[in-house]
């Protein structure tokens, strides 16, 4: 911290010595070792603390960018999701403008016709089903009741 030479250190020493006395300066220069070592785990906690901050700040900004890349993420697949289900719904269309409006309800394509009539009716633009309606776990039965 400071820049003190062996002379330098010798002069303060020999002005102490001279303005405390030879009595006090042992108790004199234990009071300043504590002030020193006082002063140096301050300074340590204040960079600890800085250090800390900036740390903090890097964190924030990493997560911003986690955030933002998630977004961008999130919007390309509500893109693709979207032109899925208008190429889904142009070929839905096309099958429709195929099929006769008269077809029997036994043949191949009645089914499809009546499912994809069904879909434009309720809702002009077709939905992505996953299906998962069914696919929740039925609650387990309590096994003191079955032991009754």
């Amino acid at each position: 911290m400071f820049d003190f030479g062996l002379s330098e250190l010798m002069v303060i020493g020999v002005v102490l010595l001279i303005v405390v006395g030879p009595e006090r300066l042992p108790k004199v220069a234990r009071t300043a070792g504590h002030l020193l070592g006082r002063v140096q785990r301050y300074v340590s906690d204040v960079k600890s603390d800085i250090q800390r901050e900036m740390q903090l700040e890097e964190l924030k900004k990493l997560q911003e960018q986690v955030r933002h890349q998630a977004q961008e993420l999130e919007t390309s697949v509500r893109e693709g999701v979207g032109r899925v289900e208008s190429g889904l719904g142009q070929a839905a269309e096309e099958v429709r403008s195929i099929l006769p409006d008269g077809a029997p309800s036994g043949a191949p394509g009645a089914s499809v016709n009546a499912a994809a009539s069904d879909a434009g009716a309720a809702e002009t633009r077709p939905q992505l089903e996953l299906g998962l309606e069914g696919s929740a776990p039925s609650p387990t039965p309590n096994p003191d009741k079955s032991k009754a």
